[in-house]
């Protein structure tokens, strides 16, 4: 009977088209993070900006930082099981919520991956810590990229979690869109569609995973909706614009690349059918880039999707910790 109410709330509350949804501020108001949210001081573009981040320390400290850096649809948050394995086993953990993300200011600038790369460089330097060994997600991936190259003397170990822009989606014939029309997207996104999207990152769809998506659509309920909207469709203009695959030769350290093999994620929007065929094929396209890496080793995932940490965290934990041993 208990199986059967739930069961009957689940299917209530996802009728509601978002109704239930809380409302939150631009920068996430209204939600609170898993540890204390701290603020670095910032000025990008001549406007003053905050970038949020957590710093958890370890009860026992084994002197190395791990630096998280999230995808594009999801908060800071969402790291919160990994940094609680990381610092159990010694590990201080840096999870900044980039530019445009999150808690973090959401400016109308121009953004690129070379300025994220920048103003994560500059949290650093703030926390006074000289290297990281780098955990990336998804959008994440490609900054960590972006920050491995950019300043490799900061970076120990790079670990990249189904990072996106395995393929250069343009090169490939996806068209260009306008930041307009991403704009347009982004502002009339309904509950349902921010739902069903997020339902392709996992092979199987389970209700713990509903949380993601109602913190992406909260904000399109808030008063800073139209700005929420207008900057994600700059940060789509940048992953789509700015790939980095073309320069995974280039990374000197030690990198591990996770990929789930029922991972799909591609950016082929208003793309012909033909070439949306061609693109999203992850587990082939992690192969070709890890042997481009001179340093580079591959763990692929059986039934897995596009964010093993939450899909299947304890054998993700363990082969982390692994890597990063």
């Amino acid at each position: 009977m208990k199986r059967l109410l739930f069961l009957l709330a689940i299917i209530c509350y996802s009728c509601t088209g978002g109704a239930q949804v809380k409302a939150l501020g631009l920068r996430l108001e209204g939600y609170e993070y898993p540890y204390p949210v701290r603020y670095m001081q910032a000025t990008v573009q001549q406007k003053p900006v905050q970038i949020a981040y957590m710093d958890v320390k370890p009860r026992r400290d084994n002197g190395r930082v791990v630096l998280l850096l999230h995808g594009k649809n999801f908060p800071a948050a969402y790291w919160e099981g990994v940094i609680r394995e990381l610092t159990e086993h010694g590990y201080r953990v840096i999870v900044p919520d980039a530019l445009g993300f999150g808690k973090s200011s959401k400016p109308v600038v121009q953004y690129s991956f070379s300025l994220l790369a920048l103003l994560t460089k500059q949290l650093l330097d703030h926390l006074d810590v000289d290297s990281v060994s780098i955990v990336a997600h998804s959008t994440g991936g490609m900054l960590g990229v972006r920050f491995a190259l950019s300043y490799p003397e900061r970076v120990e170990k790079l670990i990249l979690e189904d990072p996106i822009g395995l393929e250069d989606w343009r090169e490939k014939g996806a068209p260009y869109r306008s930041v307009d029309t991403w704009y347009k997207e982004e502002r009339n996104a309904s509950y349902e569609k921010i739902v069903d999207y997020q339902k392709q990152y996992y092979p199987e769809w389970n209700e713990r995973y509903r949380k993601w998506a109602d913190i992406q659509y909260a904000p399109l309920k808030g008063k800073g909706a139209d700005r929420y909207a207008l900057v994600s469709a700059l940060t789509y203009d940048m992953i789509f614009t700015q790939p980095v695959i073309h320069e995974y030769n280039k990374l000197q350290m030690p990198v591990l690349l996770i990929v789930g093999k029922e991972d799909h994620t591609k950016i082929a929007r208003d793309a012909p059918e033909e070439v949306t065929r061609r693109l999203g094929h992850v587990k082939q396209l992690a192969e070709k880039a890890i042997d481009r890496v001179p340093d580079g080793r591959l763990i692929e995932y059986d039934g897995v999707g596009h964010v093993p940490h939450l899909q299947i965290p304890e054998r993700f934990y363990r082969d982390v910790l692994s890597f990063l041993r």
